[in-house]
């Protein structure tokens, strides 16, 4: 079974995405940007599912040192899914080379799409997701 690291200063988003994962999984959960890179070094998850709004070292910093650690050779790559607040964030998430993002707000199914597609070495773009606008009655 696939070992999530979950990584938000926000408890109920941490509680989200551990509801949509398969049975079985593994999670463990991190509330900083800064706390990752050890945990990863530690033991190494299938995934980090990680949240682009997080304290003092935000989901772009994050997966970037995530990135250049690897590339350096000194931690494993591992597969990153970013959490994103808005449409607009996106490009954060493409600059960051993260394997997948989601727009929230989250619901299961997007997550459990994204989790397998990332987990089974695809990506996941959430490129269809668009908020729905309401027009002022004329």
């Amino acid at each position: 079974m696939p070992e999530v690291l979950i990584v938000s200063d926000a408890a109920h988003v941490r509680e989200e995405v551990a509801s949509a994962l398969p049975d079985g999984s593994t999670v463990r959960e991190l509330t900083s940007g800064e706390e990752v890179r050890n945990a990863v070094g530690d033991q190494a998850p299938d995934l980090v599912v990680l949240d682009l709004q997080i304290g003092r070292m935000g989901g772009m910093a994050t997966c970037l040192d995530l990135r250049l650690e690897a590339g350096a050779g000194r931690l494993p790559n591992v597969a990153v899914l970013m959490l994103v607040d808005r449409r607009a964030d996106v490009h954060l998430a493409r600059r960051s080379f993260a394997d997948g993002w989601i727009v929230k707000p989250l619901d299961a199914l997007r997550l459990r799409r994204a989790v397998t597609a990332v987990l089974a070495g695809g990506t996941y773009h959430d490129e269809t997701f668009r908020p729905v606008t309401v027009a002022a009655p004329t």
